[in-house]
């Protein structure tokens, strides 16, 4: 811990891992609370309202098949508390193979101010990084103002606004898509 940390932090342990295998009972219950919470509050990836358990296991169990798509989940104190995709562009898309898409990131109201956000999408990147993406692209809605806050501090550049992003509520809101060079030069060149 530096003086920078806050002080709850000494307390908790953080983790945040790529899936490998299938999640265990436990860790799929975790996953599918924290989503739900995350939809509730207004955080979620795509829903407005919960889907319901087994639509959200099978979501995930999916996800976990799609050779594309890489999970990674944070913990805290060894339960999953969020989770985060990296999406790579499919075989038949040469022309953007050099780019791929940080999607679906959330992180439970009860989990947020640890830093795992930060953790998570840090860790995408690095997966984005070892796979040798040159850009790593994402999108948000405009009313999730925590993401956009961070994803600026992390150094995502703004590039467009999309005025009719989703419908949350009755009400049409905008979406904001971001980009951000991964490699250390900042150029793109020869990649995946």
């Amino acid at each position: 811990m530096n003086d920078a940390d806050p002080p709850h932090q000494a307390t908790h342990a953080f983790a945040v891992e790529r899936v490998e295998k299938p999640l265990s009972d436990d860790d799929l219950a975790s996953l599918c609370e924290a989503a739900d919470a995350a939809i509730i509050d207004g955080g979620g990836f795509g829903w407005v309202q919960p889907p319901g358990r087994q639509a959200l296991e099978r979501y995930f169990k999916g996800v976990l098949l799609v050779p594309e798509r890489e999970l990674y989940v944070a913990r805290l104190d060894g339960i999953i508390v969020g989770s985060a995709q990296l999406v790579r562009p499919p075989r038949n898309n040469e022309a953007q193979a050099f780019a791929a898409h940080l999607m679906h990131s959330f992180v439970a109201p009860y989990a947020r101010h640890f830093g795992l956000a930060r953790m998570l999408t840090l860790r995408v990147e690095e997966g984005a990084r070892a796979l040798g993406y040159h850009v790593l692209n994402l999108d948000v809605r405009e009313s999730q103002t925590a993401a956009i806050a961070l994803y600026e501090r992390l150094g995502y550049i703004r590039w467009g606004v999309q005025p009719l992003y989703a419908r949350v509520a009755g009400k049409t809101i905008r979406g904001f898509h971001y980009h951000k060079v991964l490699q250390p030069n900042g150029r793109i060149t020869e990649g995946p």
